[in-house]
């Protein structure tokens, strides 16, 4: 063995043996219950960041249920990313000059389609650099033959049963991707504003978008609220306009916001649209789907949003109509792909009704079939499907999986797809042998972040479909945060690329700078100092092996020599680690399992027993091989390549202990067990 572990050199050969080889693949066996996790399906959008690499914590739990000699399925695939990659697409586009629009749907689909194809190729090599033990054989990608099938079928499936429908609802537009967005994409953002007082004759009404006055179509106040109670039934002039609007009640209003009194603008307001619908208003829109104000704007019409809200503000002030203004602190929403300011405006979209289907997926869960962990992350489940919105489905996009139904030329919500993926990846809607062993799912491990936009609307559609919840646990992970505690994000260069991690400091480094000091659901910081540390973990443990193994003279019995009290002691040691590790990996604990093997390796066998088995080299050597084969078994599904080199160079030198001899990867051999 050489002096230093140089990762670089065998981290890509091992990882080609252990595919060659077909270790990763699993073959049904209808007499042992299979483990089953499908990877999320990251998106098609360039590279893998330090969030997906989290995901190392399923390559742990796979690699451990696979020496534990359960059928283990580690299922990866890929998500289209219908918003996202017309995004990028456009944006490139746009240095060349042009437009989606100039270059038609045939082109644009072309080069979205090889957008897509360069980076499934790029972070399927990312996946393996990160020792991913994934089945490649089974790979799936939301917008391949199969994929497409299942989504058809599940969209005519709730068409029929009346449960996706067609109507006019205010939506969330973003006026640069010109799509409009679900609830959950729309990211609200506590920012600093403006509160104008404006007056309406007698009315004094507060608004933080004075420049919507044009669409104004009524003042509404609280049933109870004195103060207005003779104006009711009365109209009022709205400011630099001809118009006046009647004043009418409604419990909706809150008679503690601003002035108590509240302008009416169906076009351009949730809780507008609802107080209008009830009393039969009607429906002006003063901002477009450009994002800039119409023809009933008047002299304003064609200005951008912010241009027309200056412009209105000055004009307010000059005719003394705006009586004061305040600064406060409001929640603004924003596209979470381009970042626009996003547009409440009406639309006719497609939409599904969730009350039934959230009601099951809440229901499932209080029943135990599907366990969420940690714990309380299972009340925030409960809350937000028993205050869900009906889901809009419809995207103005053209890449993606068009809706299901002649003439309609929009794409689906990119949700729709990926809520079908623990069905869709077995092939379903067709029976398949997949279907029928793999299905439901083990495990749904991911980010708590996508507990609403992914996991919820899983188990929704996947029950609905099957009557199955799709898995047996949901173990929700933290996010990935530098050492100041701020969320990893590319765009806003914070953090760091995982994949140049593992080319300074090797893959398993990374792996366990991931994994120790990581609590369920609670959120990792990391940075590179961390990863160093974990590097000098590794070549520890390429130290303790290269003296253990230096020191064989050839053969030996594992018998040779008696134990004495620290041979003893090291064993009793070994033990209680394999039933703590063991323990940690079942109850999701891998943060203490990680350090648990951590403290043992390197006080305990390195420090303590290493140390004083020097002066008994050969009578030790049963007992040091014994233990450091067995820490290797252990360490693997956290380090899997330092252990598979070490472990071949054991075997290499007829070093394994005897019942472990005859395994050609350390991957496949048996997880330990207390008193082997």
């Amino acid at each position: 063995m050489e002096k230093v572990y140089k990762p670089q050199t065998y981290e890509q050969k091992i990882y080609k043996f252990w595919e060659k080889e077909g270790f990763f693949e699993v073959k049904i066996d209808k007499k042992k219950k299979p483990f089953v996790i499908t990877l999320p399906p990251p998106n098609v959008t360039g590279s893998l960041h330090a969030g997906h690499a989290m995901l190392v914590v399923e390559d742990i739990i796979a690699r451990f249920q696979r020496m534990r000699g359960r059928p283990t399925l580690f299922l990866p695939g890929f998500d289209h990313a219908s918003i996202a990659v017309e995004y990028l697409v456009s944006k490139k586009l746009a240095v060349e000059g042009k437009s989606k629009r100039e270059v038609g749907r045939e082109e644009f689909l072309k080069r979205a389609r090889e957008f897509a194809e360069v980076s499934r190729n790029y972070i399927r090599r990312q996946f393996k650099k990160l020792g991913f033990s994934l089945d490649w054989s089974r790979e799936a990608y939301t917008m391949d033959k199969t994929r497409c099938r299942a989504v058809q079928e599940a969209f005519q499936r709730l068409y029929k049963e009346g449960l996706i429908y067609q109507g006019e609802r205010i939506i969330n537009w973003c006026p640069t991707c010109k799509t409009v967005l679900s609830d959950l994409e729309n990211e609200h953002q506590e920012e600093k504003g403006e509160l104008y007082y404006l007056q309406y004759g007698p009315l004094t009404i507060a608004t933080a978008r004075p420049e919507t006055i044009f669409a104004d179509v009524a003042v509404a106040v609280h049933p109870k609220d004195k103060r207005y109670q003779k104006l009711v039934g009365q109209t009022v002039p709205v400011p630099l306009t001809n118009r006046r609007v009647p004043i009418i009640q409604d419990s909706l209003v809150d008679p503690s916001f601003g002035s108590g009194a509240l302008k009416i603008t169906p076009g351009h307001d949730k809780l507008d649209f609802e107080i209008g619908r009830k009393h039969k208003l009607p429906r002006l829109i003063a901002i477009d789907f450009e994002g800039k104000l119409t023809e009933i704007a008047g002299r304003y019409q064609g200005l951008k949003v912010e241009e027309a809200k200056r412009r209105v503000i000055s004009d307010l002030r000059k005719e003394g109509l705006l009586v004061k203004k305040e600064t406060i602190v409001h929640s603004r929403g924003y596209c979470y792909r381009c970042h626009t300011p996003t547009e409440p405006l009406i639309s006719k979209q497609w939409f599904v009704k969730v009350g039934s289907l959230a009601r099951k997926a809440i229901e499932v869960v209080k029943k135990g079939e599907v366990e969420i962990i940690p714990k309380r992350f299972q009340k925030i489940y409960f809350n937000w499907l028993e205050n869900i919105h009906d889901w809009c489905i419809s995207r103005q996009l053209w890449w993606g999986h068009k809706i299901p139904l002649k003439g309609e030329e929009d794409v689906l919500d990119t949700w729709f797809s990926s809520a079908l993926w623990p069905i869709s990846v077995f092939g379903w809607p067709k029976n398949t042998e997949d279907f029928q062993y793999f299905y439901p799912t083990t495990l749904r491990e991911t980010g708590y972040d996508i507990l609403f936009s992914w996991v919820a609307r899983e188990i929704m559609m996947c029950t609905f479909l099957t009557g199955k919840p799709p898995y047996q646990t949901v173990y929700l992970h933290g996010l990935v945060r530098d050492k100041k505690g701020r969320k990893f994000s590319k765009t806003k260069g914070i953090g760091f690329d995982p994949l140049i991690m593992t080319e300074k400091y090797g893959t398993d480094a990374l792996r366990m700078a991931l994994v120790v000091g990581n609590a369920p659901g609670h959120d990792l910081k990391i940075g590179e100092d961390k990863i160093r540390a974990y590097r000098n973990f590794a070549n520890k443990i390429w130290n303790a092996s290269r003296f253990v193994l230096a020191n064989i003279n050839g053969p030996k019995s594992d018998a040779s020599g008696s134990l004495n009290k620290d041979d003893r002691w090291i064993l009793q040691e070994l033990d209680e680690t394999i039933k703590s590790v063991t323990a940690s990996l079942e109850n999701f604990r891998f943060g203490r399992a990680g350090e648990t093997l951590y403290q043992f390796f390197w006080h305990q066998f390195c420090d303590k027993y290493i140390e004083v088995s020097k002066k008994r080299k050969q009578e030790a050597w049963p007992t040091l091989i014994k233990v450091l084969a067995t820490s290797l078994r252990l360490l693997h599904p956290f380090m899997p390549y330092v252990t598979e080199v070490i472990w071949q160079k054991m075997k290499e030198g007829n070093c394994l202990p005897s019942e472990t001899k005859t395994y050609r990867s350390i991957m496949v051999s048996p997880w330990p067990k207390v008193g082997d």
